[in-house]
């Protein structure tokens, strides 16, 4: 081989090489990206969703997390009463059921009798307790009187309400509605506290034939409420998942500030919110969280829950890391310090005007798809809703966040883990907590609610 030969040989070698390394640094670069990228997936991957970045419940955390983890801010004061703070404390009545005057018979000092002494009160200690229960038993007895002029034998009767030859009183009809909805007992407990506390004894059979006529003669009640809360202002909504005889179920609420409406339905979508309010809530501004079914309800406005809002944006910003979120979190927290100093604005007010600037700006600001996604999905959510977003801002009876619905059917959940499943006393119980926490708002005593519904008698 010629020299000329050798370097032509060697030129076409290196120019090989040179294309291989060349294709080699791509490789590198593509396998680097996606080293990057997969660190970055195993890093979302370790931070979980739970109650303080989703909407998770707090039950549902994991024992190695902070359960119940507030998203408020430290205000830097200590724990329990502040300075200046009135503390409580038990107080002595003025009207005591008894008075026992602790007299001395005689004096320590030299024995003289003073059983005739007049004595006058030195000092006053009081005790409340409890007298041991016993139910009472009321017998009616119908008797007959003869009438001396035509001998037409007549009948005294039975008052109104009492047809059986025994039955319980509507004290206690309202007292295991109490214990069962209010206070969330099973059946079983339920039967053993009547014994114990009242004496009374009850099987669980007719405890469960109380609740169902309880439920009966609330249900105008129940009714009324449904119709108030259709012609309410402002509403809130929410659902959760309810277990019926081994099958998912949903319970559905809607609350107003006055009243509570709660019901149970085999479906979460649109259908049961038509069953309920088949002509929607024309007149109400409704809070809801994110749920299509909630946003698709014929209403005079939409709020969005901010508060479930906040905490999906705390997963973004621990997740995804991007100053998006951070820049829309600071905005909420804005817009909510705004609705504290005044409960309404109007839409030419300059703070709120350049407030729903910046809002516009993050919702059509740029998001990379392949670094932030689950961000840019809120994005896109957001804009889809943009005017549920500050409704809240201009109508003061409109909350920022839907945590009145979110307590409302929070019941739901201690009922089963206390009580367990619902068999066939799910509407029975809808109906009476609607009653319960209606008069709750209202400022109504529970029992003394219950014991008149108690003494309702339907018309036959």
């Amino acid at each position: 081989m010629t020299l000329e030969e050798q370097v032509k040989a060697l030129l076409e070698e290196i120019r090989i090489l040179k294309e291989i390394n060349k294709k080699l640094e791509e490789r590198i670069l593509i396998q680097d990206k996606r080293i990057l990228d997969l660190e970055e997936e195993l890093r979302q991957s370790k931070i979980s969703k739970n109650s303080s970045n989703s909407s998770k419940a707090p039950s549902t955390d994991i024992f190695n997390q902070k359960r119940n983890q507030s998203l408020r801010e430290q205000t830097g004061k200590k724990t329990g009463g502040q300075l200046g703070h009135k503390g409580s404390y038990l107080k002595m009545t003025d009207t005591p059921d008894a008075i026992i005057k602790m007299e001395a018979n005689y004096c320590n000092q030299c024995g003289f009798n003073l059983e005739e002494v007049t004595s006058e009160a030195h000092s006053k200690r009081q005790l409340i307790d409890i007298p041991p229960i016993q139910a009472k038993v009321t017998e009616y007895q119908n008797c007959i009187k003869c009438c001396p002029k035509c001998g037409h034998k007549q009948q005294g009767g039975f008052p109104e309400g009492i047809k059986n030859h025994i039955q319980y009183g509507n004290n206690i009809e309202a007292t295991v509605a109490y214990y069962s909805v209010y206070q969330y007992m099973p059946y079983k407990r339920l039967a053993q506290c009547l014994k114990q506390l009242f004496n009374i004894d009850i099987s669980q059979g007719s405890i469960d034939n109380i609740l169902s006529r309880m439920s009966l003669k609330a249900e105008p009640v129940y009714q009324k409420i449904k119709e108030n809360i259709s012609h309410s202002e402002q509403v809130g909504s929410d659902e959760t998942s309810v277990k019926v005889d081994g099958q998912k179920w949903w319970q559905w609420v809607w609350q107003s500030a006055q009243e509570t409406y709660i019901s149970v339905c085999q479906s979460r979508g649109s259908q049961a919110i038509d069953e309920e309010f088949p002509n929607g809530l024309k007149r109400s501004i409704l809070t809801t969280d994110r749920w299509a079914a909630q946003l698709k309800t014929e209403a005079k406005a939409h709020q969005l829950c901010i508060a479930h809002l906040l905490r999906d944006i705390e997963f973004l910003i621990q997740a995804e890391k991007n100053e998006w979120s951070i820049q829309l979190k600071q905005l909420f927290k804005s817009a909510i310090e705004k609705k504290k100093i005044c409960s309404q604005y109007i839409k030419e007010n300059i703070e709120m005007i350049q407030l729903e600037q910046k809002l516009d700006i993050l919702l059509k600001s740029e998001i990379p798809k392949d670094k932030n996604p689950k961000t840019l999905a809120l994005q896109k959510s957001l804009t889809k809703h943009r005017e549920s977003i500050l409704t809240f801002l201009y109508h003061a009876e409109t909350p920022a966040d839907n945590n009145g619905s979110e307590r409302a059917i929070r019941n739901v959940k201690v009922k089963q883990k206390i009580s367990g499943q619902f068999k066939i006393g799910q509407k029975r119980f809808s109906v009476l907590r609607s009653v319960i926490d209606t008069c709750i708002k209202r400022g109504i005593d529970i029992l003394d609610a219950l014991t008149a519904i108690a003494n309702f008698v339907p018309a036959e």
